[in-house]
């Protein structure tokens, strides 16, 4: 692998890339492809291809005692399984939720007619500020969404006795928290439940699939309803309902990639590490750390270049994909600035600050089982000459 040296040797100045093939953001992490054929192998012999096949019940059971929580509800996305949370916990009117956030947060209220309010972050984590929902609460409000955003737990106590003091409900949007913990406690634990994303850029996926983690079995009789056109058994519809289901070859892509999780999580960890040790005394560069002493997927290497660094946030991005390296801005703008909520909520910004600053300052760099220590270190070597040759 090349290193890269001079201003001159970038490709945005007409040399070959560092990399002859693109590192994404958001590459699928995939395990054993003769474990994935063994299940789906399975599947071909029992003939059961979805409605709550034994494949997806297996997948359930693995899922919720790897986060130490008594039920996981799969199903066939990350999106549906927030608009069925949502729906069975009887959310309406207002909800709070973070801006920064992907969209599809946000999407899940408005779709159902719900008011979607945005409240600031904590500009030191990026999760939602508990002081900013406090003060966006209204007669209106039912419920609040927060985010544990980069695989970085939201505040759930403080969170929690928001909730509590307004009797609202507290539910989370764990998409980027599988196999996360905080103070000991493994996410699917916290407010009424947590929904995650098995989507095929996550940490963990399914090729595309959601499920809710929770520990009420009352509101898991309703989602399991509910993600089945409200069968009860055969032609007794007694919920109104949706086809939410997760179909068996997902759950067997889930099962193979579990038993694969720990290799992934390792190949993130000494990414991460790598990332910090050679960014470490760029003038403005900042990456976001994690808590080491709780169980993470490291599944996000957030950088923030801030004002102090000699060039800009998007001229980074735009020297990583000269050199094939597709660096993302995540969550930008902020959903409050993204149709229709810019239309809906034109003065949404005036009260999120440091929403709209982190917003200009994020990238978050490739990472996962396809990088070595060797790629991450030529990532790095890009920005360097970058900022060496313009400071």
């Amino acid at each position: 692998m090349k290193r890269i040296q001079t201003q001159q040797d970038l490709a945005i100045n007409g040399a070959e890339p560092a990399f002859s093939e693109s590192l994404h953001v958001g590459r699928p992490n995939i395990g054993s492809r003769e474990d994935f054929l063994k299940y789906t192998g399975e599947i071909f012999d029992r003939r059961w291809l979805t409605n709550n096949g034994p494949m997806v019940q297996e997948f359930e059971r693995r899922v919720a005692d790897y986060h130490n929580v008594k039920h996981c509800v799969a199903m066939c996305n990350g999106t549906v399984a927030l608009e069925i949370a949502i729906r069975a916990l009887g959310l309406e009117n207002e909800v709070i939720i973070p801006s920064f956030t992907f969209v599809a947060t946000a999407h899940a209220l408005h779709w159902q007619g719900i008011t979607p309010v945005f409240a600031d972050i904590d500009p030191a984590t990026h999760n939602l500020d508990p002081i900013s929902v406090q003060h966006l609460i209204t007669p209106r409000t039912t419920g609040i969404i927060a985010v544990h955003l980069w695989a970085r737990s939201a505040p759930t106590e403080a969170l929690q006795a928001v909730a509590d003091e307004h009797d609202l409900t507290l539910m989370f949007d764990a998409a980027h928290a599988f196999g996360c913990s905080r103070k000991g406690t493994m996410v699917g634990n916290f407010g009424s439940c947590e929904v995650l994303s098995f989507h095929a850029t996550k940490f963990f996926n399914t090729f595309e699939g959601g499920a809710v983690l929770t520990n009420d079995d009352e509101l898991v009789e309703t989602m399991q309803l509910m993600r089945n056109f409200g069968f009860a058994g055969m032609d007794n519809v007694i919920h109104p309902g949706t086809n939410g289901k997760m179909i068996e070859v997902s759950a067997a892509m889930g099962m193979a990639n579990l038993d694969a999780i720990d290799s992934v999580i390792d190949a993130n960890r000494r990414n991460y590490h790598t990332y910090r040790e050679e960014l470490s005394g760029l003038p403005g560069i900042n990456l976001l750390s994690f808590d080491e002493a709780e169980r993470q997927n490291y599944q996000y290497v957030v950088m923030e270049v801030s004002e102090k660094c000699p060039v800009t946030r998007d001229e980074i991005i735009q020297a990583l994909h000269a050199e094939n390296v597709i660096a993302r801005r995540y969550f930008w703008p902020g959903c409050h600035k993204m149709a229709p909520y810019r239309e809906l909520y034109p003065h949404a910004g005036e009260v999120l600050p440091n929403t709209q600053r982190v917003a200009e300052r994020v990238v978050v760099l490739p990472t996962g089982p396809t990088m070595d220590e060797g790629m991450v270190r030529t990532v790095v070597s890009i920005i360097d000459v970058l900022l060496k040759d313009t400071g």
